[in-house]
């Protein structure tokens, strides 16, 4: 009986810990970004380009801002 109560109690702390690392690690994450996109804006830089660095591919706002902003690169002539 002791066992299974130290198992459980070890499980909860255990997941507890987790949940506490992902959200602390997450919250650094945010508030990297957040320092970038600042000082992209006093240097003059697009803060939705920044911020669509760090998004992943099914972003639809940094999908439609890439179509928005594509420039094609002009094509070498054939001889």
């Amino acid at each position: 009986m002791l066992t299974d109560k130290t198992f459980l109690i070890s499980t909860l702390i255990g997941f507890i810990t987790m949940i506490g690392a992902m959200t602390f690690y997450k919250y650094n994450e945010l508030q990297a970004i957040k320092s970038n996109i600042e000082s992209a804006i006093v240097k003059g830089i697009d803060p939705v380009a920044v911020r669509c660095a760090y998004a992943n591919e099914k972003d639809v706002v940094c999908v439609a801002y890439g179509i928005a902003n594509h420039q094609s690169t002009p094509h070498a002539k054939s001889r």
